[in-house]
């Protein structure tokens, strides 16, 4: 049996997250400058986000670019940004014909204005897509996310919008970049770092973490697989027992 026939479809993560990380070290190790192995790694992206789209996978969310990023060589961000419009312009093609909405989280603002405008034209016209949701988190920081959320929620008591004795979880998770989409499921971290690098802290306090020594330029549709069929294995408890689990 291969791997594909392996994956339980009435088990899928609804909401897949991924660090894609290793695209330098991929292009060092060819001998390459970074920037193509950024370049090599669109194409990565490309596989991964029309197989997710096949499966049945609702919500899939990329760390396209953090927020610590903007600190990286100018020559590596400002190629970074190229590929990036490059990309968007090449790839709404892809989206409309995989009927993929497509959407975004973080510090918007500090995109360069070609970048903007081409990403809310893509939005724009995938808006209406209904197979699967791709965000890319670009600019994006989770604790600057959060401390946007303690900002807005506390001038907003301050005026008198809410009461602060009614701000629970649901309150929060409104007041997030990812307020329109579920709790992360199962994210993904390729190229062999165990880490979360400020990638949405709040929205993975259940996820189930796979983490691989891929580089995220060679990771494939297996590999995918293989993170998924890990998933599955898993029981996922959320603070409870296992027999409280085996009784629902």
């Amino acid at each position: 049996m291969s791997l594909l026939e392996s994956i339980n479809t009435d088990n899928l993560p609804k909401h897949l997250a991924i660090i894609m990380d290793g695209n330098g070290r991929w292009a060092k190790k060819q001998g390459l400058l970074r920037t193509l192995g950024h370049n090599k790694g669109t194409k990565t992206v490309n596989k991964i986000v029309k197989t997710s789209a096949k499966l049945g996978i609702e919500n899939l969310t990329l760390y396209a670019f953090s927020s610590e990023n903007w600190n990286r060589p100018k020559l590596e961000v400002d190629t970074l940004m190229k590929i990036l419009v490059n990309s968007l312009k090449k790839e709404l093609v892809t989206l409309q014909e995989n009927n993929i909405r497509l959407n975004s989280i973080g510090n918007l603002s500090k995109l360069p204005n070609s970048i903007l405008k081409e990403l809310q034209d893509v939005i724009e016209k995938t808006k209406n897509n209904t197979r699967m949701t791709l965000t890319l988190a670009l600019s994006y920081g989770s604790r600057e996310e959060l401390l946007n959320v303690v900002k807005n929620i506390s001038d907003k008591v301050k005026n008198n919008i809410i009461s602060i004795d009614t701000i629970d979880e649901s309150i929060i998770n409104q007041h997030l970049y990812t307020h329109n989409l579920p709790d992360v499921d199962l994210l993904i971290r390729t190229s062999g770092e165990h880490r979360i690098s400020n990638f949405l802290l709040w929205q993975i306090a259940y996820a189930e973490l796979f983490f691989t020594d891929v580089l995220w330029p060679d990771f494939t549709e297996e590999h995918l697989y293989e993170a998924i069929i890990s998933y599955q294995k898993r029981e996922r408890r959320f603070g409870k027992t296992s027999e409280q689990i085996k009784q629902t």
